[in-house]
């Protein structure tokens, strides 16, 4: 019996060291990707703020900033269709992999799997076709979307994906290919950090376009242009499409644009991607025009002035009166026009010609009131006929419109009550259990599912299970860092969950290596962890020297292993338990001392092993690499992989304008052939570094 008592006792210790190893790993791979998140969020505000402030001198600097910043949005639907033309695209006779024809059948989505299962790549041609019958489907969708659990047995929801078609196979080989008794709801983020997100847009898009009653894709997050700058999906499409990838980019972005927002399940199940707020209003939701947002990340503001005269018209009011000292000269470029003295009306085909003319000025003044233009004119979609069935309703600015979309999508729930702004990941914000349970009893709603975050399990209930998260993206951090799941509603909506896990390594290992698979698996999950927040700490050597320096008093070189902690969390933020963590990050000293300037050696030693760069430079080049290669995207706005002059002189006038500093043309030319290492009239990313380092260097 006191053998028995204390084998329970050590075997309870073990796992409880091995939960808290995990734990511990855990909360450093979500805290250096939400990290990560808040630098993206704040580079685009950052740019935000230079557009804002940045008053073009011509109309050539003027037309290359809403080239570089207005990606998307600026093409109208002729344009993009012309700039797309998949039509004159030839597919060669020595092309082998899959051919699609349209309308699409489910034997082409059969072969679109057995392709990419064999690595094959479908042809840039029905890539675009593709995309372009997706967008015109997509067009037609609500805003949410419903489906009904009458009309299938089941429902199956799956979360995010990026970009790993391993998950995406093994679902479809677990649950079954969608069909029209197997319906599909797939939460966003398809696509970043994964190698084959194109691959998972196609294979989804040919089931939508095959099954458009049983297939239905909620947006997400990282289905925005501009994350996908940071986060691989640009350059995996520039990788494998060389010739096309700027057209099949275009193409993407105006796709993403259009996706619905949300997917009722019965009229019970609310699915979105990120979360809610205590603003949400899933009527504003249902009447927004979603197309509008070609970036969440982007929350333009309609100009005010065209707002205030759109809205004093309305009611009927003058924009004179109501605003005598404000933007009359905005009302004078657009006067409203006064009809002509009416005709008798016993010439009847006179008065009709003169109600016919009446009408047009009154339709060509509208569009110049809200800034649309005759060649803008689309065919109608299912949000526009919304708005125009609805126009006795209220009307939203589109600020609020963009924060509801917003938070939708970027969104997490916490357990305490309230809601805040969510700091963590710099958008959207935290909701507590009393603004679920204020949304479900509003809208008379069971339980929400959303996704957006990974889950070590594949899914996680809060809010007393009236909150789901599901996540399918498995190895999400790394092999063996979490399961990934999907959940399954009957009519009864009672979710039945089922756990997976894509690892090639876990089938080849033999029967001793599977005994002592879970602890080999956190042990390698955990350095993995480690290795990255070392390269996090080494990032920072220069703001860590100087918080230490503050705790030495007497510049011994020394310092406590509480002050090393607390010093740790004021330069990273990352919210981790550094205390439990130092162990793994600090040799044990007897005194208790930390000798700081060694330890930051050996961290610089460790870095400097995997690459031969002086210290300092690699520092810098660890801290924003990201962004640097963010910046460099956004100034590249064709996607060649190139900055040209032009763009690059372009760029630094609205840089040079926010820092004041004095620079002339001649100057910024000098400036972009001193950094043409190559001269070959193009700067690529490698001179974009080169320059940063030698400019460092030079400090």
């Amino acid at each position: 019996f006191k053998a028995a008592v204390l084998i329970q006792q050590w075997y309870r210790r073990y796992v409880a060291r091995l939960e808290m190893r995990r734990r511990c790993t855990w909360r450093i791979f979500q805290s250096i990707e939400y990290a990560c998140e808040q630098d993206q969020i704040k580079l685009h505000n950052f740019f935000s703020y230079l557009m804002d402030h940045f008053t073009p001198s011509s109309s050539k600097e003027r037309d290359f900033i809403s080239r570089m910043f207005i990606s998307g949005e600026s093409f109208k639907e002729a344009e993009l269709e012309k700039y797309c033309d998949y039509e004159s695209m030839e597919v060669p006779d020595s092309y082998t992999g899959p051919r699609l024809s349209f309308p699409l059948l489910p034997d082409h989505a059969t072969a679109l799997l057995e392709a990419f299962k064999q690595k094959q790549q479908l042809h840039a041609r029905y890539v675009l076709n593709l995309l372009h019958e997706t967008r015109k489907h997509l067009k037609q969708l609500p805003n949410i979307s419903h489906v009904s659990t009458c009309y299938s047995e089941e429902v199956t929801v799956c979360g995010d994906l990026h970009g790993q078609l391993d998950d995406l196979f093994l679902i479809f080989y677990k649950n079954g290919l969608p069909s029209p008794s197997k319906s599909y709801v797939f939460n966003g983020d398809f696509v970043d950090r994964g190698k084959q997100s194109l691959e998972i847009l196609i294979v989804l898009f040919t089931f939508l376009l095959i099954y458009p009653k049983e297939v239905h894709l909620n947006r997400g997050n990282h289905e925005d242009h501009m994350v996908n700058l940071r986060y691989g999906f640009t350059k995996e499409v520039m990788q494998k499409y060389k010739v096309h990838g700027k057209k099949i980019l275009k193409m993407i972005q105006n796709v993403f644009c259009w996706l619905p927002l949300a997917t009722l399940i019965d009229q019970k199940v609310l699915i979105i991607h990120g979360g809610i707020s205590d603003t949400t209003d899933l009527d504003m939701l249902e009447k927004i025009q979603r197309n509008k947002f070609i970036s969440v990340l982007r929350g333009k503001k309609r100009k005010q002035s065209n707002r205030n005269v759109e809205i004093q018209e309305i009611n009927g009011e003058s924009k004179v009166e109501a605003d005598p000292a404000g933007n009359e000269a905005a009302l004078s470029l657009c006067p409203q026009p006064r009809p002509t003295q009416a005709p008798s009306m016993a010439n009847k085909l006179e008065f009709s010609r003169w109600v016919r003319q009446t009408v047009q000025e009154q339709i060509e003044w509208c569009r110049r009131l809200v800034d649309i233009s005759e060649s803008e004119e689309e065919e109608l979609t299912y949000s526009s006929v919304v708005s125009l069935t609805d126009l006795d309703g209220p009307c939203w600015t589109r600020q609020e419109e963009w924060k509801q979309i917003l938070d939708i999508l970027w969104s997490d729930p916490m357990p305490q009550e309230g809601c805040r702004v969510n700091t963590v990941r710099g958008g959207g914000c935290y909701f507590g259990p009393d603004v679920t349970g204020k949304i479900l009893e509003k809208y008379h709603l069971q339980f929400l599912i959303r996704s957006h975050e990974c889950k070590q399990e594949g899914y996680e209930f809060c809010h007393n299970r009236k909150v789901l998260t599901i996540f399918s993206a498995s190895n999400y951090y790394e092999i063996g860092s979490n399961r990934g799941a999907y959940v399954k509603l009957g009519p009864d909506l009672v979710p039945h969950f089922v756990q997976y896990q894509a690892n090639k390594t876990a089938h080849t290992l033999t029967m001793t290596q599977r005994q002592g698979f879970p602890v080999a698996l956190i042990s390698r999950v955990e350095e993995s962890a480690f290795r990255a927040l070392r390269e996090k700490l080494f990032a920072h050597t220069s703001a860590l020297i100087s918080t230490f320096k503050a705790y030495d008093k007497d510049s011994t070189g020394r310092i406590t292993l509480s002050n090393w902690a607390t010093a740790v969390e004021s330069v990273l933020h990352l919210g981790l338990p550094w205390r439990m963590l130092r162990p793994q990050l600090v040799r044990s000293t007897a005194d208790g001392m930390l000798e700081y300037k060694s330890w930051l050696d050996d961290l610089a030693m460790e870095q400097r092993s995997q690459e031969h760069i002086q210290s300092s430079l690699l520092e810098v080049i660890y801290r924003n690499r990201s962004n640097l290669e963010t910046i460099f995207r956004i100034i590249d706005r064709d996607h060649s992989g190139l900055i040209s002059f032009e763009e690059f002189h372009q760029t630094w006038k609205l840089f040079s304008s926010h820092m004041n500093i004095e620079l002339t043309d001649d100057g910024i030319n000098d400036l972009v052939r001193s950094i043409d290492f190559n001269k070959d009239g193009n700067i690529d990313f490698n001179e974009f570094l080169e320059a940063f380092r030698l400019v460092k260097q030079s400090q």
